[in-house]
């Protein structure tokens, strides 16, 4: 059978491709095809974290492929009105409309946040940083995350969110969140929740560009996130 494999961040560059196409067994699992990415690439060692999607749901080595299959190897994390408010964007960010895509007149209060790009980490000065994100699988996990939000808090009318990919300069947000109620009690709470669940499942990472280099920052990852491959 044949898969299609998409790579991602340092994989990506590392074969110099966005796509691999693979040839494997009928009987081939998710390790089977990790072995034949770790042959045709033996520099990578072994240990790094990576996730693995099959037809963009998360998997783990004990997976089954099956022909036409499409793939994705990725690090941790970074149409119609639904979907304009999950979205990404190569667009600078504007907390005025978020927070319009949640407005009605039953709304009394809307909690808003906004992630911006730090300067200085540390002894690390960031010049800016590239995002680059799994777009179709990225934005339904948004979706998801804000499906989450209204079931743990049934009061919130409304969610959006929005984050960007492309390069985003030091100062400039790289993503807003808008959750929005009739009254104030806890939409702040499940705005927090919908940064936090972001960074652990939504298929968006970055380089930081510093006056020394650049590198991939990998994502959080504990007992809430996706399942992780060694390849």
């Amino acid at each position: 059978m044949n898969v299609r494999v998409r790579l991602f961040a340092s994989l990506r560059e590392i074969f110099k491709s966005p796509y691999l196409e693979v040839e494997l067994p009928d009987d081939a699992t998710v390790a089977d095809l990790v072995e034949v990415i770790r042959e045709e690439a033996p520099h990578l060692g072994r240990g790094g974290r990576f996730h693995v999607t099959i037809n963009k749901d998360f998997v783990d080595m004990d997976a089954k492929l099956h022909d036409g299959d499409e793939v994705a190897i990725f690090p941790p994390v970074g149409g119609g009105q639904e979907r304009k408010k999950f979205r990404l964007t190569t667009e600078p960010l504007s907390l005025d409309e978020v927070a319009a895509l949640v407005t009605t007149p039953e709304v009394g209060g809307i909690a808003l946040f906004s992630g911006t790009v730090r300067g200085v980490t540390g002894d690390i000065h960031t010049d800016y940083l590239e995002y680059e994100a799994y777009v179709e699988m990225a934005e339904a996990k948004l979706a998801e995350i804000g499906d989450e939000v209204r079931q743990k808090w049934p009061q919130v009318l409304d969610i959006a969110i929005v984050h960007r990919i492309g390069r985003v300069d030091v100062t400039e947000s790289s993503v807003m969140i808008a959750v929005a109620a009739a009254h104030r009690e806890g939409i702040f709470d499940a705005c927090a929740y919908a940064i936090d669940r972001l960074k652990h499942i939504a298929p968006i990472w970055k380089k930081e560009v510093t006056p020394d280099g650049d590198f991939w920052v990998e994502g959080p990852v504990d007992e809430t996130s996706p399942p992780i491959v060694e390849v």
